[in-house]
């Protein structure tokens, strides 16, 4: 994925993926994502995206990790 800000959170104990990920959010400039790699779907995190503005798509891979894509939520134009 082209401007994707790759975040590596495999294996690593709570607090630290939300950690990573909540201080990739604050560096992200328009028109980049995150790739969110990590070893356990991390469901409380779905909630504070939405609450922040950001939309996310999970896909499991084949070794049971899941990637996150994260992206600013786009408002429409009234």
């Amino acid at each position: 994925m082209k401007n994707a800000v790759l975040v590596d959170a495999r294996w690593l104990e709570p607090p630290e993926p939300m950690e990573r990920i909540l201080n990739a959010l604050d560096e992200l400039r328009p028109g980049q994502s995150i790739r969110f790699l990590i070893h356990r779907e991390p469901l409380p995190l779905y909630g504070a995206l939405q609450r922040m503005g950001y939309r996310h798509k999970t896909h499991k891979l084949e070794d049971g990790c899941y990637e996150i894509t994260i992206e600013v939520q786009i408002e429409p134009c009234e």
